[in-house]
């Protein structure tokens, strides 16, 4: 399927329709087929939109392939769905992503392993680059602590909270999608918990939240409270991996020795449940 031009991009379409109506779309971190298709079906089942999230490791590993079965599989969805390349950390896999014919509708442009010149300076490069290729583009003011399967180039350097200022010279850069750091953690939280700055959050949102869309990162261990406080400081999208993922993993493990047709169609069902309960919870179930 043909990608839309950027006035009618897939993403912020999907986002736009989230701000207006007061919900959060989940943007679930695939790494296989079946957590794509778990995806696709979650949303139809709960009539939500939906965004299928790759990291770069999907085209180190795959190349395109798998890039073209997430676009197939979300761009021919009965609902909204759309194709997200999440944590591009090296600026000549932006580029490359960018030109994978009908594949990403949005890329995250993650330049938060620069210093903060450069990563002004890589970011509006690559978001023009996007953009011109009809491709929305988010990026990470100051830098979410700690690492996820699949982000590699940010897991050892310090967390870095971000300012309304920060938050401002990013929107410069023409991003259309921010992903701030108010104490929020990729991976485990460790033994300081879950420590969020809420008033950091609000205070991000009503400098840039009429101009850009925000996102939540790190939110795996987070329960229905939170992710409604979250929501109501101005997230109108959040990245899940572990909350569906793991689900397949347990399923694995519970049927080791069984059928593998019948272990992958009940790891995909786990992870369709787990899915459409998030959608329950952000409000985005029946809004499609």
């Amino acid at each position: 399927m043909v990608r839309p031009p950027l006035s009618e991009n897939r993403s912020m379409s999907i986002l736009n329709k989230a701000k207006a109506e007061g919900y959060a779309v989940p943007g679930m971190c695939c790494y296989n087929i079946e957590s794509i298709i778990a995806t696709v079906r979650a949303a139809e089942a709960a009539r939500s939109p939906a965004m299928v999230l790759l990291f770069p490791w999907a085209i180190e590993y795959a190349g395109d392939s798998l890039v073209k079965a997430a676009a197939d599989a979300a761009h021919s969805a009965s609902v909204p769905v759309s194709l997200h390349l999440d944590h591009c950390q090296a600026p000549e896999l932006v580029r490359r992503a960018a030109d994978i014919e009908d594949g990403f509708d949005s890329i995250m442009c993650d330049m938060s392993h620069y210093e903060k010149e450069e990563n002004l300076k890589l970011t509006a490069e690559l978001v023009q680059y996007c953009h011109e290729r009809g491709i929305a583009a988010e990026a990470e003011p100051g830098r979410i602590e700690g690492g996820e399967d699949g982000v590699a180039e940010t897991a050892d350097l310090e967390g870095v909270l971000t300012t309304p200022d920060e938050a401002e010279l990013f929107v410069n850069t023409g991003i259309d999608m921010l992903a701030p750091a108010f104490g929020n953690v990729h991976g485990e939280y460790g033994p300081r918990g879950i420590r969020l700055e809420y008033d950091r959050l609000q205070s991000i949102n009503e400098r840039v939240g009429e101009r850009v869309r925000l996102v939540l990162h790190g939110a795996d261990p987070f329960d229905e409270e939170i992710f409604r406080n979250c929501m109501k400081g101005g997230v109108t999208k959040i990245n899940i991996n572990k909350g569906m993922n793991n689900h397949y993993a347990w399923k694995q493990e519970e049927m080791r020795g069984k059928p593998l047709t019948s272990v992958i169609e009940a790891g995909t069902l786990a992870m369709q449940k787990a899915i459409e309960n998030y959608m329950h919870w952000f409000g985005s179930a029946g809004k499609a």
